[in-house]
């Protein structure tokens, strides 16, 4: 009782500097995740996210919430409600609210994921990159899987055996921590393969990555140097995030340098055939001579032009038409211009 009284008057009197921390990463993790969930729905499609990147982020922030709620220390904070100020919970809470609220986001990205899976016309079967429809049931019945598993037993375990939820939280933490540390390993890869970034946000990873390590410090201020099991996991987090986000900042940059040459470059899509008929020499000109020879038999083939092609065709056009006029027609007008 006297180690509760004493927890329950240390969370009384919170420190303003580890409350505004605390405050100001549970609003950086609600705003980092909606850039991913807006390009997602804006772009219809789920594209360019790694299967197993959403898998493990999803199994990790499952782990990571029943490791929250059913941490002794955790239930203690909740009791202590009872003896504190409003203002003093809510900082207290802050800890529980974090990991509740990225479970939230991710849980909102699984959705996604699973809502704009890309459909098969969308689809080519023959990259390797290309989605298969059994990954999004891998995704979606291992995260319901996991959902119950860890619920259930948190729930029974909270309810019939408090005495052994710290084992049971010490797992769930440490399978989180694993998770958290390999689950950019596979979309790093996919990402590289695909040589671009498709749906995944850029505006989300530089909000994360280094809310990575602000996260990890502000765990660093609670456990210290001992507790470095704890706050390492968001470090080697924070260093995988950075990597994929300069693998995704120099494919979106090299793509629209591509993008922008190739739209430099642009020509015409018609044809010397389809606008101005073949080229004809002028050897072969004479009064039988067709105007347009599109239909003519061994026609040139079809090639694209430039714009100086195009004038300079219509030029020829017009000089072989002259040149295939009769001379008697000539003769007449010359001659009817003199009169008798």
């Amino acid at each position: 009782m006297e180690a509760f009284s004493a927890r329950c008057n240390h969370l009384a009197r919170p420190s303003a500097f580890n409350t505004t921390l605390a405050a100001v990463l549970v609003a950086g993790i609600l705003f980092s995740y909606l850039p991913q969930h807006i390009k997602i729905i804006r772009q219809r499609t789920s594209e360019g996210l790694s299967h197993w990147w959403v898998l493990l982020g999803a199994l990790s922030s499952i782990t990571a919430l029943g490791n929250i709620v059913t941490l002794p220390a955790s239930r203690a904070d909740v009791a202590c409600c009872k003896e504190i100020s409003g203002g003093a919970c809510a900082a207290a809470l802050l800890g529980v609210a974090q990991i509740g609220i990225q479970w939230m986001c991710f849980m909102f990205i699984v959705m996604l994921f699973l809502i704009f899976f890309p459909a098969k016309q969308e689809q080519d079967s023959r990259s390797p990159t290309a989605p298969h429809r059994r990954d999004a049931i891998l995704v979606g019945s291992a995260t319901l899987l996991a959902l119950l598993v860890t619920g259930i037993v948190s729930l029974a375990l909270v309810a019939a055996y408090p005495q052994r939820t710290q084992a049971w939280a010490d797992v769930l933490g440490s399978i989180s921590g694993v998770l958290a540390m390999i689950q950019y390993v596979p979309q790093i890869y996919h990402t590289y393969r695909l040589s671009d970034i498709k749906s995944l946000s850029i505006a989300t990873m530089l909000i994360q990555a280094p809310g990575a390590f602000l996260f990890a410090f502000s765990l660093w201020q609670r456990v210290g140097w001992e507790g470095w099991s704890t706050w390492l996991v968001y470090v080697v987090t924070g260093l995988l995030q950075g990597v994929l986000l300069g693998l995704a900042v120099y494919f979106h940059v090299t793509n629209r340098k591509a993008r922008k040459a190739h739209d430099d470059d642009g020509f015409f899509s018609a044809t010397v055939d389809d606008v101005d008929g073949a080229a004809v020499g002028a050897e072969d000109v004479d009064e039988r001579t067709a105007l347009l020879s599109n239909g003519r038999k061994g026609s040139t083939k079809s090639r694209p032009i430039t714009s100086t092609q195009r004038s300079d065709a219509s030029q020829r056009q017009l000089g072989m038409l002259y040149a295939a006029t009769p001379p008697e027609h000539d003769s007449d007008r010359s001659s009817s211009g003199r009169g008798p």
